[in-house]
């Protein structure tokens, strides 16, 4: 059967696109198909990210914040929030809230099986399973098959092991979010702790590193038993629910679209959507996604061209990224200089590529020109 539009596996930019399709009177007729080798039934992740105001997916929130805290060694430092708001959404509220919103449309179907290829065949997408093979219209791609090649050389991971845990005692800020603590040993990259409260009883805690490679299991876990122990000063917990990610934070040049292949457009980190300097994802899917809703809806090719400001925020961001692995300066002391000297509007405009120009100007402003001038540089000729 060819289907209008396939969506090549069913994570955050799948589903994000699922939904506005199925929102849409006009596209929700279409006929869609999504693969994806799982089935989204576990609570495999959780998204955090700042918005202004009330977002698409407002209604499964768990908690969001108005203050967010940033820790180093020499300075500490608390941000009350005017416009944005730091918003917590867990995956499987997430799957759940798409997933039966998407059971009241017959013309959308699911099936769990590993995708091999994708190509193009007499102008048609084709998507190949280990079982058959689908066409359509147009794919739209989350899965690895299009990575560009990353090494060492040109990457970092960032990787974290999170615990949500529960105390006996009320011991937490609900309406305080740590947002990084850098003082935290710095042997292996640039490493912090989010510390996410959702009650007083109850919280995130996340250890995150941008790195070369991944720790062994126990080592995550021994650092947050540590820091729950010595900086929360928490004895008694449990420890509700666990999660592990591995995020790229590359220069390798992830693309929206593949060359010659105009039916497949790349969704999610696949499509460059995860931003190379943090790592954040959720909010740049959602404006990504609702890009191509305005196109499709329009009759025009659903691939959204980059603009000068989008290919500024890249240099941006690849310059930051190129000054890290060089070792001109370390994650660390780029952080902490950023949120030591500017207020957190600007700066969470500037990491959501919402800044103006002059907003970008007062960031950059307070780092160091040499390191930057020339990892700038280099990324203009690369």
């Amino acid at each position: 059967m060819k289907y209008d539009y396939i969506i090549a596996g069913s994570g955050c930019a799948g589903l994000s696109l699922l939904y506005r399709i199925l929102k849409d009177p006009v596209l929700c007729k279409k006929h869609i198909l999504v693969i994806d080798k799982e089935q989204k039934n576990t609570n495999d992740r959780t998204w955090c990210f700042w918005e202004k105001g009330n977002g698409l997916f407002e209604s499964i929130v768990t908690h969001q914040w108005k203050t967010l805290e940033f820790l180093s060694d020499d300075f500490q430092r608390k941000f009350d929030m005017k416009a944005y708001r730091y918003k917590m959404i867990q995956g499987i509220d997430f799957y759940n809230f798409v997933l039966d919103f998407a059971k009241q449309f017959e013309n959308v179907s699911f099936t769990s099986e590993n995708i091999t290829a994708i190509t193009t065949v007499n102008d048609l997408a084709e998507v190949s399973t280990e079982n058959t093979t689908y066409t359509a219209t147009y794919v739209f791609n989350s899965t690895s098959l299009f990575y560009p090649k990353m090494d060492t050389e040109n990457s970092l991971l960032q990787h974290f092991e999170g615990w949500v845990i529960k105390t006996k005692k009320p011991v937490f800020d609900k309406n305080v979010g740590r947002l990084m603590d850098f003082r935290l040993s710095q042997e292996h990259g640039a490493t912090f702790m989010y510390v996410l409260p959702t009650s007083e009883t109850e919280a995130l805690v996340e250890y995150t590193l941008f790195t070369e490679k991944v720790l062994e299991k126990e080592q995550y876990k021994t650092a947050l038993k540590n820091y729950i122990q010595d900086y929360l000063e928490i004895e008694d917990y449990e420890v509700l629910h666990t999660e592990f990610g591995i995020i790229p934070m590359s220069l390798a040049k992830f693309s929206r679209n593949i060359p010659n292949e105009k039916h497949i457009i790349n969704l999610g980190t696949a499509g460059g959507f995860t931003k190379a300097s943090s790592g954040y994802t959720f909010q740049f899917v959602q404006k990504h996604t609702e890009q191509i809703i305005d196109l499709l809806k329009n009759g025009k090719h659903p691939n959204p061209q980059l603009n000068f400001r989008d290919k500024m925020y890249q240099w941006y961001d690849r310059t930051l990224l190129e000054v890290i692995l060089s070792k001109k300066m370390d994650g660390k002391e780029i952080f902490a200089t950023i949120f030591k000297n500017r207020e957190i509007e600007t700066i969470l405009a500037f990491l959501g590529n919402e800044s103006s120009v002059w907003e970008d100007m007062k960031v950059m402003s307070c780092l160091p020109i040499k390191p930057f001038l020339v990892a700038g540089m280099k990324q203009l000729r690369s």
